[in-house]
Parts: C-alpha cells; structure tokens; sequence
C-alpha cells in the first residue's frame, strides 16, 4: 500500500481505524488487507463492514455471515453490519421491558425516524464498534482494534462528524452519553485513525484531494494513512517507449495516467 513500516506501526496502537474513500476504488480489499495484517502483527482484530451488499467475506474466503461476528483467521474476525438493526438493540438495551420494546420498535414514528434522522445511523455505527472493543454484544471477542470498511469518502466524513454534531444537540440520557464518549474517541489520534483509499486516476484523486480537506477544516485532523490501491505496474526496462501490441499501448497509457495523478 506504499506505506512504510513506521506508518503501519502507528496504525497498530489505534482501536478504531476507519477506512474511506470514494466509492469502487477498494476500501473493503484494502480494509481486510490492514485486518490481516494487524492480525498477523499480533493484534487481535475485527474487520466491520457496512455494506448490505456484503462483500467482506469473499476476500477472507468465507461464505456470506448473514450479520454474525465470524472467526477468519488466528486473531481475525470480520462481521457485515445492519445499523437499523444497530439502533433496534440500542432500544432493547435501554427499554428491557419487550412490551415497551414492540411498541417503540412497531411504531411509525420510529420506523420513519431511526433510518433518516441525521447522525443516528452514523452514530449506531460507531456506537457498535465502540461495544465490540469493549467486548460486548452477543459472540464479540475480546479485541485491540476494529477495522471500520466505511462507507464512501461524503458519507465517511459525516460518520466522523456525528459524535460532535450529536454531542451538541443531546446533551443527557443515553444517546447523550454516547455521542460524548465517541466524540472522544473519534477526536483522539492515539485511538481512532483514518485510513483513505484512492486510486491514481482523475476522479478518485480529486475525492481524495477533497476528503483530506474536509478532515482537517471540519475535525481539525488529516489522514493517517492515505492507500493507493489498483494501480498499473511499471513497465519493464525497456518496454517505456515500445508499441505495436494493443494489450502493451494500453499498459503504457494507463500507467502514464497512474503517474500523473501519483504525481
């Protein structure tokens, strides 16, 4: 990923690293190659995707969890996460009476409110990886690092934002008491890093270029690690200036336009 060992050895003593970037570029590849390797340097991680879609499990070699806190490798656990379902068992946690449960979770308001409400989704994401480094929650292992496969770089920065923006709104009850203590973690860069992914083409650079921005004017904080993902190798002594073969002039071409925007 072009990082040197020093960055990746930073990126070993956060709890929290959240990884975002425009959408298609490889954040769950990169994701579960940073879960592997936090894994294998003896840390023992999650990998939490959000994403109905839920492709985590083919780069583990898994089939699909179905939601579950799944074991993929020594150390390794990788889960697919519903946040709907997130805030349904914030509900149950804080009613505990199932009468009270049904009659919030069944009822209009909510099932209009929970999904829309800005910051709650966000909120029920991060409050889930904030429960599974405590090792609560049904199956959750006792972990050093979640490893959040968020979702795409506008939607990554709100995710960021939330605690802060919620924190300022509700100041008591629950909710309250969450928001705050997520707004530290998130705003703490020896616990929460943030991972982009790019790739070294036009549109993905300039989302990344953008991304970068936004941290540091909306949260005061950069990038830990910014991951190049899919680019061309370069081309074999040599080959720089050859031609006649279609596959090579494609080859030389995207790999200039690598080079460019790398640049």
């Amino acid at each position: 990923m072009g990082a040197g060992m020093g960055v990746f050895q930073e990126l070993q003593r956060r709890e929290l690293l959240v990884v975002t970037g425009k959408g298609g570029v490889g954040k769950t590849t990169v994701a579960a190659t940073l879960g592997r390797s936090l894994a294998a340097a003896g840390r023992r991680t999650l990998v939490l995707e959000v994403d109905p879609r839920e492709n985590l499990h083919q780069m583990v070699g898994l089939p699909p969890s179905g939601g579950e806190i799944v074991a993929a490798a020594p150390r390794l656990w990788v889960q697919n996460l519903k946040p709907v379902e997130v805030l349904d068992a914030i509900v149950r946690e804080q009613l505990k009476v199932e009468l009270l449960v049904r009659r919030v979770l069944d009822s209009p308001i909510y099932q209009h409110f929970a999904p829309g409400a800005p910051g709650l989704k966000e909120m029920a994401i991060l409050g889930h990886a904030l429960r599974l480094l405590r090792g609560q929650g049904e199956g959750a292992p006792a972990l050093d690092t979640v490893v959040l496969d968020a979702p795409a770089s506008g939607h990554g920065v709100l995710l960021l934002l939330a605690p802060l923006l919620v924190a300022e709104v509700i100041r008591s009850g629950p909710f309250g008491r969450m928001a705050e203590e997520l707004r530290r973690l998130v705003a703490s860069p020896e616990r929460c890093g943030v991972v982009v992914v790019t790739q070294a083409e036009e549109m993905p650079v300039e989302e990344a270029l953008e991304l970068g921005a936004a941290l540091d004017e909306r949260l005061g904080r950069g990038a830990d690690l910014l991951a190049v993902n899919g680019l061309y190798p370069p081309l074999p002594a040599g080959e720089e200036q050859g031609g006649g073969d279609a596959l090579g002039d494609l080859w030389r071409r995207r790999r200039a336009v690598n080079d460019r925007q790398l640049a």
